[in-house]
């Protein structure tokens, strides 16, 4: 079956200290993850994406892996801050969608 993972579920780091956070996945077809953080105000924030092997972070963020079926990708935060409070998302694209990505 067609599967996405993120992990971990949950993770406490103190401030200062770096986190990791990996996605994923077995769906063929599918190169491109997309990361997000969805903070306390409910906005969503954009974190960066990888193509391929290929990881383009915002400041602040390192992408790096494999966002091909079988990767996996990880998003590394390096400094937290209590700003870094938040939920994470991760989401895959199509190689044949429309480009979504700036």
């Amino acid at each position: 079956s067609n599967q996405v993972h993120q992990s971990p579920a949950s993770l406490y780091k103190n401030q200062g200290k770096s986190a990791k956070m990996v996605c994923s996945h077995s769906i063929s077809g599918y190169d491109r993850v997309l990361w997000y953080k969805q903070s306390n105000y409910r906005e969503f924030v954009f974190l960066g994406y990888m193509i391929g092997t290929s990881g383009f972070p915002e400041a602040g963020f390192v992408i790096e892996g494999d966002a091909n079926a079988g990767g996996t990708s990880t998003l590394t935060i390096n400094q937290l801050t209590p700003n870094s409070s938040a939920v994470y998302y991760s989401q895959l694209i199509h190689v044949d969608s429309p480009d979504t990505v700036p």
